[in-house]
């Protein structure tokens, strides 16, 4: 299993998520991706598209501020 980090702090709706699952489907079935993104509309959509495409949401922390991190699994 690998971890691999994606930082869509700077990124908009809808590239939050357009930018994530492409990351995601380069990974190997059991691979993580975690994501940096900030509160608000990247937080809602990007954990809730993920899961409804079919990948495993491991955790969410608030890593500081408005900044928070998305842990998904392939």
């Amino acid at each position: 299993m690998n971890t691999y980090k994606l930082d869509i702090t700077k990124e908009h709706c809808p590239m939050t998520f357009v930018k994530t699952k492409l990351q995601l489907e380069k990974l190997n079935t059991g691979d993580r991706l975690e994501v940096l993104l900030t509160e608000g509309e990247p937080l809602e959509n990007v954990p809730k598209s993920s899961v409804e495409q079919g990948y495993k949401l491991i955790e969410t922390v608030n890593v500081g501020g408005t900044i928070h991190k998305v842990v998904l699994e392939k």
